[in-house]
């Protein structure tokens, strides 16, 4: 079975349904605030399913959706493409006790530059993983993970950064919701219009209808905002994300809407205008900086790490002769969103141990309006591949500044 192939730099084919897969089922339970990223962790789950033996190999195939002894060689595949992408910095380091001795047919499968070691000071190998934690991802994520103990003998990380800064930035105006969760905020508010009607659509789904705009980065980028019905739970939304991204769940364009409300959070209007443009997107959501740590064992199923955790036997005699098992799995991720660009970074890791005139209007146009203004999803995407790098989800955006005038008392004091 071919596990994908690279087309122009980029990762394909089956691996991007794999590691999408995975993000569908992650996001799946998702049920507030969060981002996060599938990406991040199955090159780590990967690598350790080359070196597992019995259950726990069986159990990481599975989560990865590719054979065991493929693995591997899917994760380097992923991680080289992942590396040629323009905005996007991916790397994987291992880090074993001095004691422990590495079978060389599995390590020598790792990427190049990846290991080093630690001895029994474990503050300054904790400062040594942080601080690699920190360089690999330009500052987003400060610090590990995972904490070393005593027991711990290996650990495997990931270090996922992206940026993209949009082709048309937003203006930065207040928004203030006069309703749902957001009512009676003033939010920082993004606001832009275009004559791309068609950047935003809506799918149906099981679960309802699911509104989605797409805002596009300038390096191969993309960042995709959902919205859902209001009855519909975060994880129903971000799956449905994860199909539209696939082309999976079909979209009608804003071009082929009626008028009236047609979505959540869209309406397709006649309005005057300055201008002879007969379609017009008009967009307002708002700014937001989403962080998250994830216990990846309290989802062991999810991952394929529920035997791997079981530390009364030994799991990856591929890895060392010595008895390893998962001690720790844990993510933490950032991602922003503003008016010029998107910014989000996440590190896995898994430890083994035992004013002008007034306009004047000539002109109608029909005006496409998509409003974010209560809790929605996120999704970064590979444009071209259509890997979904990271989600997320917004449940508190950013509060618009305070502006103190020369001379005046700030508020409340």
């Amino acid at each position: 079975m071919s596990v994908g192939t690279l087309t122009g730099g980029r990762v394909g084919g089956e691996v991007v349904r794999a590691v999408n897969g995975q993000t569908r089922r992650w996001a799946a339970t998702v049920r507030g605030g969060t981002v996060l990223s599938a990406t991040g962790v199955w090159p780590l789950l990967a690598f350790l399913a080359d070196g597992a033996s019995g259950p726990a190999r069986a159990e990481l195939a599975e989560a990865l959706g590719v054979p065991a002894d493929q693995a591997a060689g899917a994760a380097r595949e992923l991680l080289a493409a992942l590396g040629s992408v323009s905005g996007l910095d991916a790397a994987l380091g291992l880090w074993t006790h001095h004691a422990l001795a590495l079978r060389e047919e599995w390590r020598s499968g790792l990427p190049a530059g990846t290991y080093g070691t630690f001895g029994d000071d474990l503050v300054t190998a904790q400062e040594r993983l942080d601080a690699w934690a920190a360089e690999r991802t330009g500052g987003l994520v400060e610090r590990m993970p995972v904490t070393l103990t005593r027991d711990a003998r290996m650990v495997l990380a990931g270090a996922l950064a992206l940026r993209t800064t949009w082709r048309q930035p937003f203006a930065e105006v207040p928004l203030r919701p006069d309703a749902g969760p957001w009512q009676g905020r003033t939010l920082r508010g993004l606001h832009r219009r275009s004559v791309r009607p068609d950047r935003v659509g809506v799918a149906g789904t099981p679960d309802g209808f699911v509104t989605a705009l797409t805002v596009p980065g300038d390096n191969g980028i993309d960042v995709h905002l959902v919205l859902g019905e209001e009855r519909m739970t975060p994880g129903q939304v971000l799956t449905a994300g994860v199909g539209i991204v696939e082309r999976a769940l079909p979209l009608t364009g804003g071009g082929s809407l009626p008028q009236g409300h047609v979505g959540p959070g869209l309406h397709v209007a006649q309005e005057p205008a300055v201008e002879p443009v007969p379609l017009t997107l008009d967009v307002r959501t708002v700014a937001y900086e989403v962080r998250a740590d994830h216990d990846l064992l309290a989802l062991a199923g999810l991952f394929g790490l529920t035997a791997a955790a079981d530390a009364h036997r030994a799991h990856f005699p591929g890895i060392s002769d010595f008895p390893l098992a998962i001690g720790q799995a844990r993510q933490s991720a950032l991602a922003q969103f503003g008016s010029l660009g998107f910014r989000a970074a996440a590190v896995t890791a898994v430890m083994a141990a035992p004013g002008s005139a007034p306009p004047q209007y000539r002109y109608e146009s029909t005006v496409v309006r998509a409003v974010f203004d209560r809790p929605f999803g996120f999704l970064a995407v590979d444009r071209e591949s259509r890997l979904v790098l990271v989600a997320g989800w917004v449940t508190d955006p950013a509060p618009e500044p305070v502006t103190h005038f020369p001379g005046a008392a700030p508020r409340g004091l």
